[in-house]
């Protein structure tokens, strides 16, 4: 009895209490002799299954996601050729799409998930995946018409109300160097880095302008290198939640689900903004291995061009977002693409690779089937819009590649290209580059299949 008391008082507060009682009863009845520590350990492990729901409301839908008070979200996925369910961590382990949103396609007889954004497929068994990466896997089982799932985090059917708030980064102290009295405001740098910690949207989309008209006119030196700041300001309204966890973008159908998918590619935007900003803040000084030669000024006219591209985008997606009755802002949005820009920090060739060469590369392979959604459902407005950008993204694939190569033959020795970029994609992406690909577009880039086959 002084073990089911002191049990209870441990657990009472878990939605799956009555599964644990029995799993202590079982315990006890066991028949062998154990002491209460080992005991209590036993029923620890049994106290972390989470009761998803009755089985016959959950085959219903083939995908239900469950929410995680940290953030570790499952999805559990019904099966009908196998009338089984499986359950997989919610957030791609790509770039954080929604899973829950994926279509379950057949793979030479295994059953898989295919992520809704980049199509990252995910085996509902093992969770890997053919492109190298790998899903979390929680083993489910069902007791008395319940579905239960393993996991020791706090689950829930709804969100967890916990908005992660972005730093008023505007105020950091790596502003210090950009609000020196004595900063070097006629150099390209300085205002790389004052863009960077610009937070409102719309003065960095205005202030990217007009620094590439001064840059342009030959107003502006590259000028000595200013250290950038670890992540680029945001928006104190803006509300940042982690990956996977903003509003489903859906099919495009609705207006509501057109709004969602055009506030999803601005948010992609404002990141590629402030990229283009920071290759060019934090590398000013990088030169080849092994060669002290610096980067040539035509570097600097290529990514100030992408930055200004990158601006022109945000402003046609955020205008286009008030011409529906929205705006940036009025959902909330995930950080998953500056992980890309803090992991190649260190590396001016990772960097050209990871972002320019696999993230862009990628969204040429997504952006037809985007455009197709927006044109089937009577939204010509917005596939003119995402028209533009995606021919002006093929040239900004094509810069990486161009000083990517650069880079590479101006290292001494010279580097060769394809098993460099292979090696780079390998350590800081960490995953092999597979199919689907749009060829024809990244051909119009320079890429070729050695460079895309990997």
């Amino acid at each position: 009895m002084r073990f089911i008391i002191i049990a209870s008082r441990l657990f009472n507060n878990t939605n799956s209490f009555a599964f644990k009682v029995k799993q202590i009863h079982k315990i006890m009845n066991s028949g062998y002799e154990k002491d209460l520590v080992t005991a209590l350990r036993d029923v620890v492990n049994g106290t972390n299954w989470y009761c998803a729901g009755p089985v016959s409301k959950l085959k219903k839908y083939t995908c239900n996601r469950f929410y995680a008070d940290d953030g570790e979200d499952i999805v559990l996925i019904y099966s009908k050729r196998n009338d089984k369910f499986y359950a997989l961590g919610a957030v791609c382990s790509h770039e954080g799409g929604p899973l829950e949103q994926g279509d379950i396609e057949d793979f030479d007889g295994r059953e898989k998930i295919v992520c809704p954004w980049h199509s990252y497929d995910f085996d509902l068994e093992t969770g890997d995946s053919s492109y190298g990466l790998k899903q979390d896997v929680y083993e489910v089982c069902i007791r008395e018409d319940q579905v239960y799932i393993y996991t020791a985090s706090e689950m829930s059917t709804k969100p967890f109300k916990k908005p992660i708030i972005p730093k008023d980064t505007a105020k950091n102290t790596d502003d210090k160097a950009v609000e020196e009295k004595n900063e070097d405001t006629g150099s390209l740098t300085y205002w790389a880095s004052k863009i960077l910690n610009t937070a409102c949207p719309q003065q960095k989309v205005e202030l990217t302008h007009k620094v590439g008209e001064m840059w342009r006119n030959g107003d502006l030196t590259v000028g000595v290198h200013h250290h950038p700041p670890d992540q680029p300001a945001r928006d104190k309204d803006l509300t940042v939640v982690k990956p996977g966890k903003e509003r489903k973008r859906g099919k495009g159908i609705s207006l509501a689900s057109r709004i969602s998918n055009l506030h999803s590619m601005a948010n992609i935007e404002q990141w590629a903004i402030d990229l283009s900003w920071d290759i060019i803040a934090r590398f000013s000084s990088a030169t080849p291995e092994g060669s002290d030669e610096a980067l040539p000024r035509g570097f600097y006219d290529d990514f100030v061009q992408v930055a200004c591209e990158e601006a022109k985008h945000y402003k046609l997606l955020s205008d286009r977002l008030q011409d529906l009755g929205s705006h940036f802002g009025a959902l909330p949005v995930h950080g998953a693409l500056w992980d890309s820009a803090t992991k190649t920090s260190d590396s001016l060739l990772a960097r050209l690779a990871v972002v320019h060469m696999v993230f862009e590369a990628r969204g040429l392979d997504v952006q037809p089937k985007t455009l197709e959604k927006f044109a089937k459902n009577n939204d010509p407005e917005s596939a003119a819009i995402l028209e533009i950008i995606f021919r002006e993204e093929i040239t900004h694939v094509a810069a990486g590649l161009r000083w990517f190569t650069w880079v590479c033959n101006h290292s001494n020795p010279p580097m060769d290209c394809i098993p460099t970029f292979h090696k780079l994609v390998q350590q800081y992406y960490g995953s092999y580059l597979k199919p689907p690909f749009n060829t024809e577009s990244r051909s119009m880039a320079g890429m070729t299949e050695e460079v895309r086959e990997t």
